[in-house]
C-alpha cells in the first residue's frame, strides 16, 4: 500500500489512535506495578496481545464486514473507577529490581578448611575481584576466616553435602539475581575476563550444563557430567528446575565425587549432559602436567584456556596468573597495532587524507583554539613570585593560600622521595 493511500484510509483514525496511545502511556506512568491484579484497561489489552486486532479478529468483530486491511485498529477507552480503593503501591529500592535486571556471574569456589588459607586465598587475590561477586564454601568453620573473603560455611565437610549444600544455598539467596553461576574447586585457576565474556555470548534463558565432559565410572552411557577441576556453568533455569529434586538426589545416589554426583543429578532428572560446545562458543579448559613450568608453557590451548588444573600451590597459582597476565597484555599490544593499521589504511578515505592522520595513531589530537579567546592561560611561579598579576604588573610576591600550597607540594614531593629512594644524606 503506497504511503498517500494509507493516510487516505487512516487520516480519520489518526486522532482517535493517538488519543488511545496517550491514554496508555498516561496510565502506565501513573500506575506503578502494584501487587495483585490491576484495573488497568489498556494493560489489560495489551497483556492480552488485543491493541490491534488481526484479519480474523476484524472481521468477526466488524459491524460492516469491510475488512480488508491487514490490521484495523481498536479503540480502548481509559476509565478509572473513583469509587474503587487505590492499591498500595510497592516500590523497591533500586529501579533493576523492578525491571528484572540481574548480574550476570556469580562464582562459588569450594573449598576446605584445609585449604582455606592457602589456595583458595590464592584465588581470591589473582581473579576474585574480577567478578562481580564470589564465595568460598566450605563444610566446618575456620576458627580464623582470611580478611576479604566472603566464606560460607555448611557445618559438614563431606564432599557431596558440601555441594548438595552450596548448590541449595545459590538458589535460595541468589537464584533471583543472577543469571549465570560458576563452580569451581579451589585448586583451579580461572581466567575472570574470558569467563565474562563467555557468558556474555550465551543466552541465559535456557538450561545449560556446561564443562569439561567426563565418562561415568564404567562409561558405559553416553550422558557425561562436568569434571569440578575445570570449573563448569549452571544456568540460572537449570538451578531452578534442579531445586525440587535436591533432596531425592542426596538421598538416592550414592557417589563419592560431588561433580559426578551433581551429574548424576541433572541427567536423571533434567535429562541434561554436561557439554563442551553450545550456540558455537567452546568451553577451553588446560590440564596442567606435574612439575610444569607455566612461563615455558606456550601452546594454543594453554594460552585460550579459561581454567588452569590442577593446582597444586599457592605460589604455582601466582606464577600462572603472571604469566597470562602477560599473554593478555601482548595480545591488547596486537590488538592495538591491527587497529593503527586499519586507521592509517583508511584515512586514504578521509576529506584530509594522509595528512590527517594523528600521532600516535588512535589518539585524538590536542585541542585547537580557533580564536585567541579559546587559548588556555597558564600561569608561571616560582617560590616566592607569580608572574600574573591582578594589577597586571610583570611580578608580585606569593603570598597567602598560594604560597601555602605551594609549600604543601614540595614538602610531600621530598617526603616521597626520601621513602622511594632512601639517599643516604635526606633531602631538605
Amino acid at each position: 500500500m503506497r504511503l498517500s493511500s494509507f493516510l487516505a484510509v487512516f487520516r480519520p483514525a489518526l486522532p482517535l489512535i493517538l488519543g488511545l496511545s496517550l491514554g496508555c502511556s498516561l496510565s502506565l506512568l501513573m500506575v506503578s506495578w502494584t501487587q495483585g491484579d490491576t484495573d488497568d484497561s489498556c494493560r489489560d489489552e495489551l497483556g492480552n496481545g488485543r491493541l490491534f486486532l488481526g484479519r480474523g479478529d476484524a472481521q468477526r468483530d466488524s459491524r460492516d464486514g469491510a475488512a480488508d486491511e491487514d490490521f484495523q485498529p481498536r479503540i480502548v477507552p481509559y476509565h478509572k473507577d473513583p469509587n474503587k480503593p487505590h492499591k498500595k503501591v510497592l516500590r523497591t529500592r533500586y529501579i533493576h529490581t523492578e525491571l528484572g535486571i540481574r548480574e550476570r556471574l556469580l562464582v562459588g569456589v569450594l573449598t576446605s578448611r584445609a585449604t582455606l588459607n592457602t589456595l583458595a586465598v590464592a584465588v581470591n587475590r589473582t581473579v576474585a575481584h574480577h567478578f562481580h561477586r564470589t564465595f568460598f564454601f566450605t563444610g566446618l568453620r575456620s576458627p580464623k576466616v582470611p580478611h576479604g573473603m566472603t566464606v560460607v560455611a555448611h557445618g559438614d565437610d563431606r564432599p557431596v553435602w558440601l555441594m548438595y549444600e552450596t548448590v541449595r544455598h545459590l538458589h535460595q539467596h541468589y537464584g533471583s539475581d543472577y543469571d549465570w553461576f560458576f563452580l569451581a574447586q579451589d585448586d583451579t585457576y580461572m581466567q575472570a575476563d574470558r569467563l565474562s565474556e563467555l557468558v556474555g555470548h550465551l543466552s541465559a534463558g535456557q538450561d545449560l550444563y556446561m564443562g569439561r565432559a567426563e565418562e561415568f565410572i564404567g562409561g558405559e552411557e553416553k550422558a557425561r557430567y562436568c569434571h569440578g577441576g575445570y570449573g563448569y556453568l549452571l544456568s540460572r533455569s537449570l538451578l531452578g528446575r534442579l531445586q525440587p529434586h535436591l533432596d531425592t538426589c542426596r538421598n538416592d545416589i550414592l557417589s563419592v565425587r560431588p561433580d559426578e554426583w551433581l551429574g548424576r543429578c541433572i541427567i536423571d532428572y533434567l535429562g541434561l549432559s554436561c557439554v563442551e560446545v553450545h550456540q558455537e562458543m567452546t568451553y577451553r579448559y588446560f590440564e596442567l602436567g606435574k612439575n610444569a613450568d607455566p612461563e615455558r608453557e606456550d601452546s594454543a590451548q594453554f594460552k585460550n584456556a579459561f581454567t588452569v588444573h590442577p593446582i597444586s600451590e599457592p605460589n604455582l597459582m601466582y606464577r600462572l596468573h603472571k604469566r597470562f597476565s602477560q599473554i593478555e597484555l601482548e595480545w591488547t599490544y596486537l590488538q592495538i597495532q591491527q587497529l593503527q593499521m586499519q586507521i592509517n589504511n583508511l584515512s586514504d578515505l578521509t576529506p584530509e587524507g594522509k595528512s590527517g592522520v594523528t600521532w600516535p595513531i588512535g589518539i585524538n589530537p590536542p585541542f585547537k583554539p580557533r580564536t585567541r579567546f579559546e587559548v588556555i592561560n597558564w600561569e608561571y611561579f616560582t617560590e616566592e613570585h607569580i608572574y600574573s598579576c591582578v594589577d597586571s604588573s610583570p611580578k608580585c610576591e606569593m603570598k597567602g593560600a598560594d604560597r601555602a600550597d605551594v609549600n604543601a607540594v614540595l614538602e610531600i614531593a621530598v617526603e616521597r622521595l626520601n621513602e622511594r629512594y632512601q639517599p643516604q644524606l635526606p633531602l631538605p
